[in-house]
């Protein structure tokens, strides 16, 4: 294979399982349409949101008949449904859900009415928004940038050990040192940022994220060892390579940091 379709592909395959991860993730927007009379309108409901602040939900909506509400309270809680009205900003409804804790959560239901009828943004389920502290921009650019290249390597690694080229273990000692950086050094700086907790996976909790990131490097780990003293472990790096592209088409954020709230009493007691 040709040097430029192999980085092409690898780059592809790359991009792929990155967008994928980001647009099926938890805390990913919810995008939608209704149609409401003759019109339709476009929504993006945000599911995750800073600490610093309330978090607005808006809705384009340019007739002035169409109104609105929410429903919202704590996730996993007793918690009454506390409603709060649309209030309307030249073409747009905005209302606002209170700031919760590190990792609280709320969850919540949009409603747009015209003459009489109401549609359901949410559907059945409500949304469920995780609030979380402020990452300097820097760190997780950083982070971001590194655990992608640890992405692509993985992929290139792969690829070499399928058409048997010899950059293969240089490929895959670049993954596993940038899986150690990103995932070891750098993800528990923008966990703590976030969530103030440097690790929630596996063995201290059920985070995907940091659990699948372990999974990701025990396997590279092996693979460099069955490789150790010149052997190709040509089939380790395989494994290792679709095992780690296997694992990052798990959505982003699932099963991540949550608060778990002690009372259960009125949902101010969390702002």
């Amino acid at each position: 294979m040709k040097k430029f379709l192999f980085w092409f592909f690898a780059v592809i395959i790359t991009l792929a399982s990155a967008v994928y991860q980001r647009i099926t993730g938890p805390t990913y927007p919810l995008h939608g349409k209704v149609t409401l009379g003759d019109a339709e309108i476009k929504y993006k409901l945000t599911r995750s949101h800073e600490i610093t602040s309330d978090c607005e939900i808006s809705v384009l909506a340019p007739n002035p008949e169409v109104s609105g509400r929410i429903l919202y309270k704590r996730f996993k809680t007793a918690d009454a449904w506390v409603e709060v009205p649309f209030s309307r900003q030249g073409e747009r409804l905005v209302a606002s859900l209170p700031k919760q804790p590190m990792a609280g959560k709320l969850a919540y239901k949009a409603f747009l009415s015209f003459q009489g009828n109401e549609v359901s943004l949410t559907g059945e389920e409500p949304v469920i928004i995780r609030f979380k502290g402020h990452v300097p921009l820097a760190v997780l650019i950083l982070h971001v940038l590194v655990m992608f290249a640890a992405m692509l390597f993985s992929t290139c690694a792969g690829i070499a050990a399928l058409i048997r080229r010899n950059s293969m273990r240089r490929f895959a000692l670049w993954t596993a040192g940038l899986l150690l950086v990103g995932g070891f050094i750098l993800g528990p700086l923008v966990q703590k940022f976030a969530f103030g907790t440097w690790w929630t996976g596996f063995p201290l909790g059920v985070d995907l994220t940091d659990s699948k990131t372990l999974i990701a490097m025990l396997g590279w780990l092996a693979a460099l060892v069955a490789g150790r003293g010149g052997r190709p472990a040509r089939g380790w790096i395989l494994a290792a390579s679709v095992l780690t592209l296997v694992i990052f088409l798990i959505p982003h954020s699932l099963f991540g940091s949550e608060l778990k709230y002690t009372d259960t009493s009125a949902i101010s007691a969390a702002t």
